[in-house]
């Protein structure tokens, strides 16, 4: 995918922050699959756009169910410590060699660390994106924070970009 692309991706937790980051990137004209604990929240967003899945294994296969989802991108939106853990260690199982697994939380980077090395073994793709943004990220943008291989990110550049603040008004 070049600059500009429309692309598919997979959000799991759908909080304030996570459900907004879907509807940015709706309105961007990506493709969204979304899961969350509480289905509530994932109807609503089938409302707006997105497709709904009801299990961590439903969401990687409704990925999968798409030319624009190989390899597949998955961002995660959960708090930091067991629960990102528990869901990293779930999509390790489901996704597959290629694959990468985003990290958008406030995780501590040894954590990250340790995640990257997990999924490198599987030959899944770990980025680490600190997000800042709040509630008012859905129209001023997220500011990202990323780190993992230059490759990976640079495919990923169409998601980070719509997820961005524009350049505003600050001259550079």
């Amino acid at each position: 995918t070049g600059k500009g692309s429309k692309m598919q991706i997979g959000m799991v937790g759908l909080g304030k922050m996570g459900a907004n980051m879907v509807r940015r990137l709706l309105r961007g004209g990506h493709s969204c699959v979304v899961f969350d604990r509480s289905s509530d929240n994932v109807h609503l967003l089938e409302k707006e756009g997105a497709t709904g899945a009801g299990s961590l294994a439903d969401l990687v296969n409704k990925l999968g169910a798409s030319n624009l989802g190989t390899p597949r991108a998955i961002w995660i939106m959960v708090p930091a410590g067991d629960a990102t853990d528990e869901t990293v260690s779930a999509l390790g199982e489901l996704a597959a060699a290629g694959d990468t697994i985003i990290d958008g939380g406030n995780s501590y980077y040894k954590d990250d660390v340790r995640r990257a090395k997990f999924l490198s073994a599987k030959g899944i793709h770990y980025v680490d994106v600190g997000t800042s943004g709040g509630l008012w990220g859905l129209e001023r943008g997220y500011c990202l924070m990323m780190g993992g291989h230059a490759e990976v990110v640079q495919r990923l550049e169409p998601i980070f970009r719509t997820l961005a603040p524009g350049r505003g008004d600050i001259a550079r």
